[in-house]
């Protein structure tokens, strides 16, 4: 999200710890956002594609399913263990490598597009744009994206969150306004930006599906220990059998900025 802070004062944020959730219930941004990518001729057949930060590899296995060849990084070692097995029962190929966003290992002009979905707040952004123009080939861009659901306009999202800081009032990524900025501040004069969208989407979630998605959330299962990520579970299990029917659909916002080296 933008605007957000990358840290929670007093807690350590380990994703490999919520892999499994994070693979069964975060499923990544809907159709639509892939949709409006082609039509900004991103993830196309046979495209070089790196994705940044990928955690269980929800974008890099759909591009790679579309055609591109597609290689995907990040520091999680559990995250990528995830992303290797999701692949394999899917039947797609991607290179997964835990690697840092800021220092990957692969060649100069390498890739066609980069991409980064919900993940650049936490790279050292300075750093991360000098790796980004090291591995773009001529023409190709980078696409930083989001897919965040808006609390203050959705009732559920905003009874969960509620929840979330009573149990880790640390988390500091609550309450998000839903600005989008027209550039993002840290592109600095290393990065231009050509293209982009942004949109909102209800998307589908049953009790059971939004539960392991608030478990797969930076605020319970990265940051809380076992016995106090099922405390909380077992109080959001009965919050949405008071609020929420068995399916709903949580409001979130959708945006993608496509950059080019500057």
């Amino acid at each position: 999200m933008h605007g957000v802070s990358p840290t929670d004062p007093g807690r350590t944020i380990d994703w490999s710890r919520t892999s499994a959730d994070y693979g069964a219930h975060r499923p990544g941004p809907p159709d639509s956002f892939f949709e409006k990518l082609r039509r900004l001729g991103i993830g196309l057949p046979g495209q070089a594609l790196l994705d940044l930060g990928t955690g269980t590899g929800a974008l890099a296995r759909r591009f790679a399913a579309q055609g591109a060849r597609v290689a995907g990084v990040d520091i999680a070692p559990g995250q990528i263990e995830e992303a290797r097995r999701l692949a394999a029962a899917e039947g797609v190929h991607v290179d997964f490598r835990v690697d840092p966003a800021e220092a990957t290992p692969f060649p100069d002009r390498g890739f066609d597009v980069l991409t980064a979905n919900q993940c650049w707040l936490y790279f050292d952004q300075a750093r991360a744009v000098a790796e980004a123009r090291r591995l773009l080939a001529p023409g190709g861009v980078l696409v930083t994206s989001h897919c965040s659901w808006l609390p203050r306009q959705d009732p559920i999202a905003r009874a969960t969150e509620a929840l979330v800081l009573a149990h880790n009032p640390q988390w500091t990524a609550g309450d998000w306004d839903g600005h989008v900025p027209e550039r993002p501040a840290w592109a600095g004069r290393g990065l231009a930006v050509r293209d982009g969208f942004v949109y909102d989407e209800a998307l589908p979630f049953t009790r059971e599906s939004w539960r392991g998605r608030i478990r797969a959330c930076r605020g319970v299962g990265a940051a809380l220990a076992r016995d106090d990520v099922q405390r909380f579970d077992a109080e959001h299990q009965a919050l949405l059998a008071r609020i929420a029917p068995e399916r709903f659909g949580v409001l979130h916002r959708i945006d993608a900025h496509v950059l080019v080296p500057a």
